[in-house]
């Protein structure tokens, strides 16, 4: 997997939960409707990360230390003369694919994606492309792995996908003057998996950010297609095929572009002894606000050197499987939408049914929602029939749950009606919820609370703030709200510059009390207006809002000259 920062938002608090991950494009762009109709209706995929490096406990690929070719050299945990021999040691006498598949399928999953062979260059199939494999004569186990699991996962009625690796930091052809030959490689082996293994049906691709003439991928992906007529095939091998992949993150809600998520259990991709495991109300939450926002969650597990999946990451599928098995209704077979995620929950619709999915409590027991276009009929707890109370005008649909008790992590109300909901009709851009206590995106001008250090920042008392560029100083600006509030956002609008010969860097921070100070925000400026929301990260989703009195402002110029004019500086908070 490719360790990347995900990248900033620059949008208002109000515009972040409908924020379309990527442009918007027809699922049929590369696919057909209904050749992604299964995937989209599936929901939940089981990935998987094994190799010899399990052996060692550290992150599979990415441990191994010395050259990385095509990218950099990197020395790290494990020594590749130490690396590249574990699969002399690794003999998994206790893999059993039929109980990996079992598993998935306790846990609600529909399909498995496993890795073939990731960036070490390790294959776990009898590839004759070279003897680094696991039916190497050096291997104790000495037999193929691949098969067997498409067998059991085809078997139990999944659908199975291999994840492939287009780097190989072994390989010494890779981008040299033979490079010609390693794409050679790459198509030998594709060739293989797409030929020897019945019906594949998602091709993974992990490319690390590299074009697709680098891979070679216009040819590899037609030889692809003509093998496996049916399959789908991710982004990240240089074109933007059939669906995009967030990774380690929930992604911005998207409804028209395919998308998955794809996300560890614990923290490492390859098993780890006492990695950090995720708490059930984390992954169900984080399961929710996925397929709310339009995607799909592909959630890892390493197994353990000897095949077995760890007890304790077992018993969280399971449980998490339970859950599934009473309210994947309102998951399996939905679309995300009507309303826009946010911080309240998200939603989720199927014909005349929509599904309400809360992440908190309402405030009073009210939760009020953007108008609806068509006319609901019930509205009730999903399971029992306890009815909710509703009311439905041309401006607001408002839910009243009353006195019932908010069943979290997650409660879903069930909403009926009178016709088939529309596909992409609600959603849009600001359609958000709000409650009787705030509205998201409202705006406070803090221009008279401004505290302005002397000699660094000037203002003309009508919120407009001069800053005068001194590379011995970092100007600052303090925004005093005289309470402790929700701040939602930063915006500065009508910057004008003079003469700077590079970026500069603006920087928020934030303080209940003054002294201590969480840094919230940093990046350049290159747009006529800094628009910056500010938020917190919850259970995989970022939320609008976080608690503070004070939030400060301030340039860093780094060797830039010139002069800089923020124009009126707005702090949205609520």
């Amino acid at each position: 997997m490719k360790f990347l920062p995900a990248r900033l938002l620059f949008l208002l608090p109000a515009m972040a939960a409908a924020a379309p991950e990527s442009t918007p494009t027809s699922p049929s762009s590369s696919a057909s409707a209904s050749r992604i109709a299964w995937w989209q209706d599936a929901k939940f995929g089981l990935f998987i990360h094994w190799g010899p490096v399990s052996l060692a406990g550290s992150e599979i690929g990415w441990s191994r230390g010395g050259e990385r070719r095509g990218y950099w050299t990197s020395e790290t945990e494990v020594p590749a003369e130490r690396y590249d021999k574990l699969y002399q040691e690794f003999n998994p006498v206790a893999y059993d694919p039929a109980e990996w598949v079992a598993l998935a399928k306790a846990a609600g999953m529909k399909y498995i994606v496993f890795t073939t062979r990731h960036h070490d260059g390790f294959s776990l199939w009898d590839t004759a492309a070279n003897d680094y494999k696991i039916t190497s004569p050096l291997s104790p186990y000495g037999r193929d792995i691949v098969g067997p699991l498409a067998d059991a996962t085809r078997a139990a009625g999944l659908r199975f996908g291999t994840y492939y690796s287009q780097p190989d930091w072994k390989n010494p052809d890779a981008f040299t003057v033979r490079h010609a030959d390693y794409q050679a490689y790459l198509a030998l082996q594709l060739r293989e998996l797409m030929t020897n293994y019945g019906r594949i049906d998602i091709a993974w691709f992990d490319g690390l950010g590299r074009s697709a003439a680098d891979y070679g991928a216009p040819a590899l992906h037609q030889m692809i297609r003509e093998l496996q007529p049916q399959i789908l095939i991710n982004d990240r091998n240089g074109l933007p095929e059939d669906f995009d992949t967030p990774e380690q993150r929930v992604g911005n809600m998207e409804v028209k572009r395919p998308w998955e998520t794809c996300m560890t259990i614990c923290r490492q991709w390859a098993w780890k002894p006492d990695d950090q495991m995720k708490s059930l109300d984390e992954c169900l939450r984080i399961l929710v606000t996925t397929v709310t926002g339009g995607g799909n969650l592909l959630f890892n597990v390493g197994p353990m050197p000897d095949g077995r999946i760890e007890p304790r990451q077992v018993e969280r599928l399971q449980e998490i499987g339970a859950w599934m098995k009473k309210n994947g209704v309102a998951l399996y077979d939905t679309r995300g939408g009507p309303w826009a995620n946010g911080s309240w929950g998200g939603s989720t619709y199927r014909e005349h049914t929509i599904y309400v999915h809360l992440l908190q409590p309402p405030v009073n027991g009210r939760l009020r929602l953007a108008a609806l276009p068509h006319k609901i009929t019930s509205a009730r707890l999903l399971h029992g029939s306890t009815p909710v109370a509703f009311s439905q005008t041309e401006s607001a649909v408002t839910l009243d749950l009353g006195a019932t008790t908010y069943q979290g992590p997650v409660t879903i109300l069930e909403l009926t009606t009178a016709e088939p909901v529309t596909p992409y009709q609600v959603l849009g851009l600001g359609a958000g919820p709000f409650d009787d206590q705030s509205t998201f995106g409202s705006a406070h001008q803090a221009a008279a609370a401004t505290t302005v250090s002397t000699g660094e920042i000037t203002s003309d008392g009508d919120g407009r703030l001069t800053v005068k560029t001194d590379n011995e100083r970092q100007p600052s600006t303090t925004f005093d709200l005289g309470s402790v509030r929700e701040v939602t956002a930063f915006s500065a609008a009508g910057i004008d510059h003079n003469a700077f010969n590079s970026n500069v860097d603006l920087h928020l921070a934030i303080s209940t009390d003054g002294e201590i100070w969480e840094e919230v925000y940093r990046g350049s400026y290159g747009l006529p207006q800094w628009e910056v929301p500010i938020t917190r990260h919850v259970a995989g989703i970022q939320q609008p809002g976080r608690p503070a009195r004070y939030v400060k402002a301030w340039i860093d110029y780094g060797n830039a000259s010139g002069s800089l004019k923020l124009g009126r500086i707005t702090l949205h908070a609520r």
